[in-house]
């Protein structure tokens, strides 16, 4: 039987969890699932074979110390007051869309904003003792966007066991089907 004449099933996150609210800085932002049951992804989502180099499978950890996680654990964080979910990718990716709640800090800045993730800038560079948990993403497994930023934070002093990388990026966020705000949501 054609899924359009099945009756449509709900599309939680989970069984016991159908959304999730992110405070924002224009206000709280529910991210939920597509509930159309038929929906298919398109565009440059859909694309699966980009040049290597420079768009080469990533680790899946890009730095000893460093948490690969996933969708639930980057909700999670979202909802963390004090972890802060960084879109490393470049202004213009990140106008197009991204996971609400996020800040761009483009990956070509984020050791000259380390100052923006709790470190204090002190005579040799960044002091990071008080740095927050950070959870990466860029653009998809194939982006290199996210690795670079985390191993140039680590390099300047932030601790690796604070940063999370979300390896599956805007791609495998928009293939679930989940939220997204910005000009192509």
């Amino acid at each position: 039987m054609p899924l359009a004449a099945q009756e449509q099933k709900p599309v939680n996150i989970r069984p016991d969890i159908p959304s999730v609210t992110v405070q924002t800085p224009s206000g709280p932002v529910d991210i939920s699932r597509i509930q159309d049951n038929a929906h298919e992804i398109t565009g440059e989502w859909a694309r699966t074979s980009r040049a290597c180099p420079p768009f080469c499978i990533q680790p899946m950890t890009p730095a000893p110390g460093v948490t690969t996680i996933g969708e639930l654990e980057l909700l999670e964080m979202l909802a963390d007051e004090e972890a802060v979910v960084v879109d490393s990718r470049t202004p213009e990716w990140f106008a197009g869309g991204t996971i609400p709640g996020a800040v761009n800090i483009p990956y070509t800045q984020v050791v000259d904003r380390l100052g923006e993730l709790g470190c204090e800038i002190d005579f040799d560079g960044w002091a990071c003792d008080e740095a927050r948990p950070v959870a990466l993403f860029c653009n998809g497994l194939w982006c290199g966007q996210s690795p670079s930023a985390i191993r140039n934070m680590i390099a300047a002093g932030y601790p690796a066991d604070r940063i999370h990388y979300y390896r599956g990026g805007m791609q495998s966020w928009r293939v679930l089907g989940l939220s997204v705000t910005g000009a192509s949501n």
